[in-house]
């Protein structure tokens, strides 16, 4: 049987930051009210004309640089997104374009803040099966774009900026278990509802959020289904090296880590300094603490998170 392990990882954030003192001189929000209830100090923010899947393409190229794979080696795109670059063609198709590869499979998964989770486990079941040797994986999003400016209970929590992982072909395990799972009836405690009719925008289309609802419902499902893989996968918590999360909000993170048992220490929270990047923040933090020399080859690693659907998931893996 084949496995699939990670090959490399890559990250990018847009240059311009805004910042909470920033932000409070546009809607009637502090400093110290976005840090008390969320952990955010500041987030990035696409200029004008950066679109998901530029960003998505200094990702990548940052990814198969670190994995030493050329582009025209990947048999596989997928990139997880909430905000591409239009209805159609997929930003995975447009992606591919700019890498300059042609004739590989490409497609999307939209699963808003747990896509980089259903994208990495559908990579990774293309590898098992043969279907695929390398994968490229990607979150990637311009959050900004569909936030509405004058609403201080969701402008303040969400940046821009993509993740990347190239997965490849293993004898040993690398993803050694996960598990998906979603439940539309939580729909309309987080959802964007516009579509597009007969030219023109038909319903809201700026993110709109429950807070006190996603979060009681995220604290129990991240848990449950982070100790359900564990379980299946015959992994005790100990051996846990990092809990790589979807970087949310802090009090999530830090209620995850503690019911298994992690020390904060054994947490990569990039979310003070980027922000709710969705489909973007896991690979962004994997990438982040790889690089800085905290994830090791062979350390079991968890990675989990949450979106609107509400659709989660968790991975477990061998780095």
């Amino acid at each position: 049987m084949a496995y699939s392990r990670i090959l490399g990882t890559g990250s990018y954030l847009p240059p311009t930051v805004l910042t909470n003192a920033m932000l409070a001189e546009r809607v009637d929000t502090s400093d110290e009210w976005i840090v008390s209830r969320t952990g955010i100090r500041a987030r990035h923010i696409a200029d004008e004309q950066e679109k998901t899947s530029d960003l998505a393409l200094k990702a990548a190229r940052a990814a198969l640089a670190d994995a030493g794979v050329a582009a025209d080696e990947i048999d596989l795109i997928v990139v997880a997104t909430t905000t591409p670059d239009m209805v159609f063609p997929s930003t995975a198709c447009l992606l591919q374009e700019k890498l300059g590869v042609h004739g590989c499979a490409a497609f999307d998964v939209q699963a808003v803040c747990a896509g980089f989770m259903y994208a990495l486990i559908t990579a990774n079941n293309y590898i098992k099966s043969g279907m695929a040797k390398k994968a490229l994986v990607v979150g990637a999003e311009v959050m900004s774009r569909i936030l509405d400016w004058e609403d201080r209970r969701t402008c303040v929590l969400f940046g821009d900026g993509a993740g990347a992982v190239v997965l490849g072909e293993s004898d040993e395990p690398g993803i050694l278990h996960a598990k998906l799972a979603a439940d539309g009836r939580y729909k309309d405690i987080l959802n964007t509802p516009a579509q597009i009719a007969g030219g023109k925008i038909q319903g809201m289309p700026y993110l709109n959020m429950d807070g006190p609802a996603v979060f009681k419902f995220a604290v129990k499902a991240l848990s449950d289904i982070a100790e359900k893989t564990l379980a299946e996968a015959g992994v005790s918590k100990d051996r846990v090296d990092w809990l790589v999360p979807h970087q949310a909000n802090l009090r999530i993170i830090e209620s995850t880590a503690k019911h298994l048992g992690l020390p904060m220490e054994r947490v990569v929270v990039t979310l003070p300094e980027q922000g709710n990047t969705s489909a973007a923040s896991i690979p962004l933090a994997l990438d982040v603490a790889v690089r800085d020399g905290r994830i090791k080859r062979g350390q079991t690693v968890m990675l989990e998170g949450i979106g609107g659907g509400f659709a989660w998931g968790a991975v477990l893996l061998t780095f």
